[in-house]
């Protein structure tokens, strides 16, 4: 049971770090290459479309399995695999799925209330981009370390 877990929490961080490096590495750099009321359009529509049955199930399971992660990481603690059972939940739970929790969905909620052709937007569109990506940076980078964490921890006793 230990390595389904193991498994699925490799595959689960692994499938959300490649969406996120995908915002990190090429979305977000063309949405801010295009007029601020089209870039504001398009991340709006992305912010609704990826409330999704699939892709939430896969974020928010995710963040299920980091909990069970950290949990079975003490049981029992001496054991090779358990610092990268903790490591993979922390890293997840913390580090991709409270970083969302804590800073991108408040500038995606922020941006969902503006008028893409407003001046509002055009004037927030520049900061949203900068931070939004910084904080993604984040989240990519934890939920692949977590994938990591994991692969390693099935080759572990």
């Amino acid at each position: 049971m230990l390595q389904v877990l193991t498994l699925l929490m490799c595959l689960g961080a692994g499938i959300v770090g490649g969406v996120f490096f995908a915002f990190s590495t090429f979305v977000m750099q063309a949405l801010a290459q295009v007029s601020a009321s089209c870039g504001v359009a398009a991340m709006q529509r992305i912010n609704v479309v990826v409330l999704n049955p699939l892709f939430l199930g896969v974020f928010i399971g995710s963040a299920v399995l980091s909990a069970a992660c950290i949990v079975t990481a003490f049981l029992p603690w001496n054991a090779p695999r358990s610092p990268l059972l903790f490591g993979a939940g922390v890293l997840y739970l913390a580090g991709t799925f409270l970083v969302t929790m804590a800073f991108n969905v408040p500038r995606n909620n922020r941006l969902a209330r503006l008028d893409r052709q407003s001046s509002e937007a055009s004037s927030f569109w520049p900061i949203y981009v900068r931070e939004w990506s910084n904080w993604n940076h984040v989240r990519t980078a934890a939920a692949i370390a977590s994938a990591a964490c994991s692969a390693v921890a099935l080759g572990t006793s």
